[in-house]
């Protein structure tokens, strides 16, 4: 289901979940590291890092340094892949995917009072 929302409505929706995300006890993600994030949970894997950084059209360092990020908070795990030992593999994670429901939830309580 497609939602049509006015200028006006989608950078308010966009104001009120990123104002409820700094607020709540979740960690911040830059838009950098939410966008890596959801690529890795929305899209079917392998993911690795040299495909993220072609997808987004940054660097492997950029990658690497927002993983490590996201790897402290537990959002992702990293593994070499073993039948090609140059790729690391960049893996879902449980408290990824809560993560990610939680946010989902938050959107779609808000857009419902648009």
């Amino acid at each position: 289901m497609s939602v049509a929302l006015n200028t006006g409505q989608s950078l308010k929706l966009w104001h009120d979940v990123a104002l409820s995300m700094v607020k709540d006890d979740e960690p911040d993600l830059s838009v950098r590291q939410m966008c890596i994030l959801l690529t890795i949970y929305l899209e079917a894997p392998p993911h690795t890092v040299r495909d993220l950084a072609r997808k987004l059209d940054v660097s492997k360092p950029v990658i690497t340094r927002a993983l490590d990020s996201m790897g402290k908070l537990e959002l992702v795990t990293r593994r070499r892949d073993e039948k090609d030992r140059r790729n690391v593999l960049v893996q879902r994670t449980v408290k990824g995917a809560l993560y990610l429901e939680r946010l989902a939830d938050m959107i779609g309580n808000m857009s419902g009072s648009l």
